[in-house]
């Protein structure tokens, strides 16, 4: 399987953010809360980093629950790769 560096997948949910009129900040200790980036657009960003590994990921995983911050949800898409 190949996989999606920290920055292609910080890319990818700054689109998801941008299609809304958002914008995703540079800090990654940003809360997800704080710019609007709801459960809804973490399912997008799932979509769309399961089209591009072309592959499905298991997003049941218990951490999903403790995600507050844009580098929590790096970190979960990089431990699912890594899985």
């Amino acid at each position: 399987m190949s996989t999606l560096s920290r920055d292609q997948v910080r890319t990818m949910m700054g689109e998801v953010l941008t299609a809304q009129g958002k914008q995703l900040p540079a800090d990654d200790t940003t809360r997800l809360d704080s710019i609007g980036f709801r459960s809804l657009d973490f399912s997008e960003l799932a979509l769309r980093v399961e089209d591009e590994l072309d592959t499905e990921l298991n997003f049941d995983a218990p951490e999903l629950r403790s995600i507050e911050t844009v580098s929590d949800v790096l970190d979960f898409i990089d431990q699912l790769q890594s899985a």
